[in-house]
């Protein structure tokens, strides 16, 4: 069985974020991919048929795994190593938010966030990672409509609200802080949702 205590320490330093903005209860905020983990177990043994249409795709689930894995192995040689350079950190920039909110997809994060069990902390996080500003900042990252800020503090990022296509882009600002939140969250309920569907494909 996979031991999440790693991912738990990480995700334990947004403690007061997860449990201010996403309502998600302390005791879940200590163990936060523990505890998704168990709630997306808990889905697909009572929503067999939820299993069948995720494991569906041309896409693999060990391949979208491997390269988050893969994609973790690279950010941990470019921090072990203390990499400055400018263009080193932009293509890393590129490369977290490509694999965090357009490679990984949200297919994932709808269907567990629109279960009908009883899974408060699953569906809080996906309900954040499926929803505006993530939604809108997503969709910026796949056709290119963002750019950092003019400090580098953050990016601004453009995209259309809702589902009409005829109403011009609004434009968004996320943080630096914020989205180093953001692409933690997607990692991890990502990383939770791979591991478990494998354990259960077999």
């Amino acid at each position: 069985m996979q031991e999440w205590f790693k991912i738990d320490e990480q995700m334990a330093t947004f403690g007061p974020r997860l449990r201010d903005d996403l309502k998600i209860s302390p005791d879940a905020t200590l163990k936060l991919a523990t505890t998704i983990a168990d709630e997306i177990r808990r889905t697909i043994k009572n929503h067999p048929e939820l299993l069948d249409n995720l494991v569906k795709s041309p896409i693999e689930v060990k391949n979208r795994r491997d390269e988050l894995l893969a994609f973790q192995g690279f950010m941990d040689i470019c921090n072990n190593n203390k990499v400055k350079d400018p263009s080193v950190i932009r293509a890393q920039v590129c490369y977290q938010n490509y694999i965090c909110f357009v490679y990984l997809g949200d297919i994932w994060f709808k269907a567990f966030m629109k279960n009908l069990d009883h899974n408060p902390s699953l569906r809080k996080c996906c309900k954040r990672l499926t929803n505006n500003p993530i939604r809108a900042f997503r969709n910026a990252i796949a056709h290119g409509n963002w750019r950092y800020l003019s400090d580098f503090s953050g990016i601004e990022f453009w995209a259309k609200k809702g589902s009409n296509q005829n109403k011009e882009m609004t434009r968004f600002e996320v943080s630096q802080d914020n989205l180093h939140f953001w692409q933690a969250l997607a990692r991890c309920v990502a990383y939770c949702i791979a591991e478990i569907l494998l354990e259960n494909s077999h």
